[in-house]
């Protein structure tokens, strides 16, 4: 499926010589040898009984569990800034992914990966692995596969989970009374990106928070049996609960002086423009859910445990689409709700 990320437009123009070390062919490694650097990277699971080396993959999906799967592409220049370093890359290419598992509850187990690439630069195929078998080893995820091709620099990477029938979190299931809530500090990453297009200082938490968002599957598996509703903050807050309101039939009120911001985002950005970052910028990868108000102290529990900060930000209510309001109850009406990619 496309993913729901923050575009980005072109590169600052002192950016320009690190793109070119991105992008351009060089002469390099050929495509085996590449894919056998990463297979000598890899680390197995039981569950895999047969994985990179030949036509597709074998695996064991346990008894009494669904098989859950999402996949994602990230392009140069619409998804990462490209003067991105490639350890970066790799963890954001699968943290994505991560995310959408996170988003329903599931445990993580399997992904492939395929790249896009201008030539056969093995330095940097040997940093974007760095990074994404950082974060895959984290969560013992088994790169099972995938494929390498010539062409403008592209990331697709598919993951694959479980979950046990009837627990996953998903979209269509809030009601009227819900609570709204946010994990970690949005805004973050919209900020970097916001640093980086105008060429102003940039703050490298922000930049980190735009770089490697963390997948919350902590907190996605512990709200299987507390959570509603739940979607993962890709687009925009307003955006993606706008997907949960429509799938629920069910409108939202949003409070967007709850939201909560980070020091960084504070001190970079004015009150005005924050809110407009937390509300509709893109790539933090947090997570947005509804449960019952009665389910308070539980979820806050549950975030703990997780390590997950989270926050009540709105409430569901009858109706359909989502409204924001300022701390004085006035209407908030952005210039636009999210980011889209084909407007």
């Amino acid at each position: 499926m496309p993913r729901r990320t923050q575009g980005i437009a072109a590169a600052a123009p002192n950016d320009a010589a690190q793109v070119r070390a991105v992008t351009d062919p060089q002469p390099g490694a050929r495509e085996f040898e590449l894919i056998d650097r990463i297979r000598r990277r890899v680390h197995a699971r039981d569950d895999v009984v047969l994985g990179i080396g030949d036509d597709a993959a074998l695996l064991h999906v346990p008894a009494g569990k669904l098989l859950v799967v999402a996949a994602d592409t990230l392009n140069a220049g619409v998804h990462f800034p490209e003067d991105t370093a490639p350890a970066d890359v790799g963890w954001k290419a699968l943290a994505v992914n991560l995310s959408d598992l996170a988003a329903m509850g599931a445990e993580p187990a399997w992904c492939t990966l395929s790249l896009s690439l201008p030539g056969g630069d093995a330095r940097w195929v040997d940093g974007f692995v760095d990074g994404f078998l950082e974060l895959a080893h984290a969560h013992h995820v088994a790169l099972i596969g995938g494929d390498t091709t010539r062409g403008p620099l592209s990331i697709s990477v598919t993951v694959h989970g479980f979950i046990a029938p009837g627990r996953a979190l998903r979209r269509d299931a809030a009601r009227v009374g819900d609570d709204i809530w946010v994990s970690g500090t949005p805004g973050d990453a919209a900020g970097a990106l916001a640093q980086w297009r105008d060429g102003s200082t940039r703050d490298a938490f922000l930049r980190s928070r735009l770089d490697r968002p963390t997948p919350r599957l902590a907190l996605g598996a512990g709200l299987v049996d507390v959570a509603n509703a739940c979607i993962d903050v890709s687009d925009g807050l307003l955006a993606d609960l706008a997907h949960i309101c429509r799938a629920s039939g069910v409108g939202a009120r949003v409070e967007t002086d709850r939201l909560p911001a980070s020091d960084a985002l504070r001190v970079a950005f004015d009150s005005q423009a924050r809110r407009v970052l937390q509300a509709t910028g893109g790539d933090d990868y947090e997570l947005c859910f509804t449960a019952p108000s009665d389910l308070r102290d539980e979820i806050e529990r549950i975030a703990r445990e997780a390590g997950a900060p989270v926050a009540r930000v709105g409430c569901i209510e009858a109706g359909e689409g989502v409204r924001a309001f300022d701390a004085q109850a006035r209407q908030w009406q952005p210039d636009r709700k999210g980011y889209q990619h084909f407007e």
